[in-house]
């Protein structure tokens, strides 16, 4: 983002949701059993859920969807200013990503005190949502904190943070809950990292906001994200902004193309519409539900 009135930097990195059928936003969330998994090591559902988020990111390349971002900030329960987007990413008979804007009126963020570059724009598209492939897990520190309840879903809980920073590249620190039937990830809670603070006054800064994303199962096959949510205050040296975030992706279509989705060795089936769960949409105005205020993610240890 670009400095506005007050001068303040935000880059609004945040895991993009998805709106096929998002989870409840005030979803029922049992209490954190920090006793050992039974029957399986903590490495081996590491290895497990990191070689199906290889799949799922594969798969996601092959799906059109309709994504709507808004951002807002706020005085109160008052709106000073939004941002707002909605386009259709599509795929030309060559399986280029193409994007159509549908609804895209004059931000007016910066009366807000914030300002998007075309950074930002990039991070709203590209960036996330967060992805931890086999490639990937030796970049963090993954720490098995226990077991919780999400809802219908028992998951295994596990905090990660990188093990270091490299050059410019940014990178995810929080939580991740693990569904024990599929070994997938089905939510995040954390930040974008790092940020660039500044005691300062009129140096530009780098803040994220704190967001939990929800994933849904789409072609009873693939836990794609389903709807993001961020209400923060970021507290720059010129004063404090607060924040709110709505991420959501729609209509999820795998498009004709004759690649090929791979698991383990073999070529995963396309589902049959009939088959597919028909999911209600999500709150608008939900009352979220962080995790347990008892164990915040920390930064794993080395």
């Amino acid at each position: 983002m670009r400095p506005a009135s007050r001068g303040a930097l935000l880059f609004l990195t945040l895991v993009l949701l998805t709106g096929v059928a998002a989870l409840p936003a005030a979803a029922q969330e049992g209490a954190l059993d920090s006793a050992p998994p039974t029957g399986v090591k903590p490495e081996e559902i590491i290895t497990r859920f990191a070689a199906r988020e290889k799949l799922f990111k594969d798969a996601r390349e092959h799906y059109t969807y309709r994504q709507d971002i808004k951002v807002q900030t706020r005085d109160g329960n008052t709106v000073t200013g939004e941002y707002h987007e909605v386009f259709d990413v599509l795929y030309d008979d060559k399986g280029h990503r193409i994007e159509n804007v549908v609804f895209a009126p004059q931000s007016t963020l910066e009366q807000g005190g914030l300002g998007l570059d075309e950074g930002d724009v990039q991070d709203f598209r590209n960036r996330l949502p967060f992805v931890l492939t086999t490639e990937e897990v030796p970049e963090y520190n993954i720490l098995y904190v226990g077991q919780q309840q999400e809802d219908t879903l028992h998951c295994y809980v596990f905090d990660i943070a990188p093990k270091q920073i490299v050059g410019k590249k940014r990178y995810f620190q929080g939580r991740i809950w693990v569904d024990d039937h599929d070994f997938q990830i089905v939510k995040t809670y954390g930040q974008a990292v790092p940020e660039t603070r500044s005691a300062k006054r009129g140096k530009t800064e780098h803040l994220y906001p704190k967001f939990t994303t929800w994933r849904e199962q789409v072609d009873n096959q693939y836990w794609f994200p389903t709807y993001t949510r961020a209400d923060d205050t970021l507290q720059f040296n010129t004063g404090d902004i607060h924040i709110r975030e709505i991420v959501k992706y729609e209509d999820y279509k795998r498009f004709g193309s004759s690649v090929k989705i791979l698991y383990q060795g073999q070529e995963v089936p396309k589902s049959d519409d009939k088959d597919q769960k028909q999911p209600q949409p999500p709150d608008q105005n939900p009352d979220q539900k962080k995790p347990d205020a008892t164990t915040n993610p920390q930064p794993p240890q080395k």
